[in-house]
């Protein structure tokens, strides 16, 4: 008889305990979205670019309250975790990102994220991609993170370089977007891997 592979990352670490809170410096932190900031999350849904790269479809302000209710049940069954980029201290959200398609068993997520048009130009979104990736492999312990973006996507391909994720490769054909189907780059990180020297203090 084979011995199963145990799991890398143990049920139950991912959902023992709140959310973090992390401060990203420049004022600005990463924490869970609330039923207060439901409206945001419906304006994002209008933006042309979150549209075209992130399809999200349009919320009104009751489904996107649900959508955040649902975010907190997705985290306790260990499937997904979703921070707001906002201003300390409870301010207006300026942009999301988080982690899904996790795979405790297995060790790895996929990276999802967007920027409202107040939070873009200032390196937001390569620092929280910094930190949370940080969480996920030596606090919570998985082994590999993914970002996977359309070839177009310049902005989401910079995050990812500056974040310190190896593009691994062209994903032919891989996503449809409003526009038709679209080639994706994969860029990943795992264990052991060195963190981006501007960013490891």
């Amino acid at each position: 008889m084979i011995d199963p592979i145990p799991a890398v990352v143990p049920a139950g670490r991912m959902s023992a305990g709140g959310q973090p809170v992390f401060d990203l410096g420049h004022g600005f932190e990463l924490r869970p979205w609330s039923s207060a900031d439901a409206d945001v999350l419906a304006e994002s849904c209008r933006d042309p670019e979150i549209q075209q790269w992130n399809r999200p479809g349009l919320l009104s302000p009751a489904e996107a309250a649900a959508k955040i209710a649902s975010w907190r049940q997705r985290r306790l069954a260990e499937q997904a975790v979703i921070w707001a980029i906002a201003p300390l201290g409870d301010g207006r959200p300026v942009g999301l990102i988080g982690l899904a398609d996790i795979d405790l068993h297995g060790g790895s997520a996929e990276f999802l994220y967007w920027l409202l048009p107040s939070g873009r130009g200032h390196g937001l979104m390569a620092g929280a991609t910094d930190r949370v990736s940080r969480w996920a492999l030596e606090d919570l312990g998985l082994h590999r993170l993914r970002i996977t973006h359309s070839v177009a996507n310049t902005a989401s391909c910079r995050v990812a370089t500056e974040a310190g994720f190896a593009l691994e490769g062209t994903m032919r054909s891989a996503l449809l977007h409003a526009d038709g189907w679209h080639d994706e780059h994969l860029h990943a990180r795992v264990q052991g891997d060195p963190w981006p020297a501007d960013r490891s203090g």
